[in-house]
């Protein structure tokens, strides 16, 4: 007989089922004394979940003038900031911000994606 998992807190147990995501992060390749070449470093890859973008979200984004296109929701893994950047179905997203989420199960943080104008070479 099947019986349901136990969970003390009445946590919701959050599903993955929307594809992967890789997150690099950002840093400058160039040799000392040269100009600045940013370049990508995979740091982890992840699966995700899709998540609503909210009417509160798009307007406090454009209150700080940045167009925030999708949330994401990816398990707490590792560090994952702001300052990373992110590439999904082949485009990359800058992270605007990280928020943990409240009462699902395993412990989950949401990452708010802005769409970069010039995308950044990724190291292989």
């Amino acid at each position: 007989m099947w019986k349901a998992p136990n969970r003390p807190k009445h946590e919701i147990t959050q599903g993955f089922n929307d594809g992967i995501v890789e997150i690099y992060d950002v840093q400058d390749m160039a040799k000392p004394g040269y100009e600045p070449v940013e370049k990508l470093t995979k740091k982890i890859v992840l699966r995700f979940e899709e998540q609503r973008l909210g009417i509160q979200r798009i307007y406090q984004s454009k209150q700080a003038q940045v167009e925030i296109s999708r949330v994401i929701r990816v398990p707490k893994a590792g560090e994952v900031s702001p300052q990373d950047v992110v590439i999904l179905e082949g485009k990359q997203y800058r992270i605007d911000t990280v928020q943990k989420a409240m009462d699902v199960y395993p412990p989950c943080v949401d990452l708010a994606l802005a769409k970069l104008e010039q995308e950044y070479e990724v190291m292989v």
